[in-house]
């Protein structure tokens, strides 16, 4: 109990009623040692910026940005500001408009995951889809990112047109985490609620959307309580409504526009 509620002590102090400057330096995730896994502790504030030119003004520790749309330069801007990068990545789904979009095999790909230019991808097919996982990790890599997120690890619990189970999902986001872990990256679970007890030790953090509009955000409580940070964000609920909680949590929180761009309203 003791080791708790010091972790989310230390979480509290990460977050700040401000609009625009959370990113207190002393909760920083310290550098890694060559060749060891980052590993950041909760608390930690961040940005996630998905769509638009990155702005690199944000003075938060941690940035999840686009592993395809953000080359090694980007990166290394981010670097010499000591902050953390991470990878955002699609592993449960086919996106037509990537580079890599012919690699992937028809017979892999499933319904529309309610996106344009995306379907669900049968995470059955270990085999077929690690050389693929494998080769964008690479990508992160070469281009510099501490982690990566990989995105839409719950297709078991959506309509994807493969009878996918939740041992299907669960070897199949095992396998992605040993990639990204063989590389010395560290890596999110991203959303996938019900395998958190199963999965928190191949995970290094979580990253989730709208725990608190959806009553959920305790069952993401166990990262906190192994030195793992969430990484949260809602889009529809104001603040006031959800920060006074998921701050007790020890959560790293904020609101987001759904598209995802520069804007953002921190806890």
């Amino acid at each position: 109990m003791l080791a708790l509620a010091a972790v989310l002590l230390l979480a509290a102090a990460g977050c700040t009623s401000s609009g625009g400057h959370d990113g207190d330096r002393s909760a920083a995730p310290s550098g890694r040692a060559s060749g060891a896994r980052w590993q950041p502790r909760p608390g930690v504030a961040w940005q996630w910026q998905l769509s638009g030119t990155v702005d690199t003004s944000v003075d938060v520790p941690v940035y999840d940005i686009d592993g395809f749309e953000n080359g090694a330069a980007a990166v290394a801007r981010l670097h010499a500001d000591g902050r953390k990068v991470v990878c955002y990545v699609n592993a449960g789904a086919w996106e037509s408009f990537r580079p890599d979009a012919k690699d992937f095999p028809a017979a892999l790909l499933g319904r529309g995951d309610g996106w344009d230019g995306e379907r669900w991808l049968d995470v059955r097919a270990l085999d077929r889809l690690r050389p693929l996982m494998a080769a964008r990790f690479d990508m992160c890599r070469a281009k510099g990112f501490d982690a990566v997120e990989p995105d839409l690890l719950d297709g078991y619990a959506n309509t994807t047109g493969f009878p996918l189970t939740a041992a299907d999902q669960l070897a199949y986001n095992r396998m992605i985490a040993g990639l990204a872990r063989d590389r010395g990256l560290a890596v999110g679970l991203k959303n996938d609620l019900d395998q958190v007890p199963q999965l928190l030790g191949d995970f290094d953090f979580s990253v989730d959307e709208q725990c608190a509009q959806y009553g959920e955000c305790e069952r993401l409580s166990p990262f906190v309580a192994a030195g793992k940070p969430v990484f949260h964000v809602e889009y529809e609920l104001a603040p006031a409504e959800f920060c006074p909680a998921v701050r007790k949590l020890g959560f790293s929180s904020m609101r987001k526009h759904l598209a995802l761009d520069a804007w953002r309203e921190p806890c």
